[in-house]
């Protein structure tokens, strides 16, 4: 694992360019057709939870947090994570991972939500999400997962997602 070769950094605006087409390079054109595209395009996500991974000066990977709530439960949305592909299996993917979960657990939140592989996530925690979390889309429940930070269950999670706002995600002119 190389992952201390490279300079791991909460997400700048001046950032945005980069991590989009990272992003098309990754999932391709029906990227925003996805569920959970649909509850980012809802509102901005948050810089403070969202990081990028640099080799010297070129962005090499990224990873967002979006607020949202499950029903009554506030929680993270994250994704999408994407690693550049000549820098796969270095470790870049977990270590944004890491950064990511480590700076949703300092909020009040129940947890983290994401739709991805299991058993990528698993060893970070995440377990599949109950058939009642309710995306603006279809989704496979099989990669529906989640991570709770309190005494909340995956599988009894419930209810619509939806974009939250919080003080986090607003910006107020200066």
């Amino acid at each position: 694992m190389l992952v201390s070769q490279f300079t791991y950094l909460n997400e700048d605006p001046c950032h945005h360019d980069a991590i989009e087409k990272l992003n098309a390079e990754t999932f391709g054109p029906g990227r925003h057709a996805r569920a959970a595209a649909r509850v980012r395009e809802q509102g901005p996500h948050d810089k403070a939870l969202s990081f990028v991974c640099l080799d010297g000066v070129e962005l090499i990977g990224s990873v967002r947090m979006t607020s949202i709530a499950i029903g009554e439960v506030n929680a993270y949305l994250l994704g999408p994570l994407a690693v550049d592909r000549s820098f796969k299996r270095k470790g870049i993917g977990r270590e944004l991972l890491k950064h990511a979960i480590h700076a949703a657990k300092a909020t009040n939140t129940a947890g983290v939500l994401l739709v991805g592989d299991e058993a990528y996530y698993a060893p970070s925690g995440f377990s599949r999400a109950g058939n009642d979390v309710q995306l603006p889309g279809p989704v496979d429940r099989d990669r529906l997962l989640f991570l709770p930070f309190t005494e909340i269950k995956p599988m009894e999670l419930t209810g619509k997602v939806r974009f939250l706002y919080s003080l986090a995600t607003l910006s107020i002119p200066g």
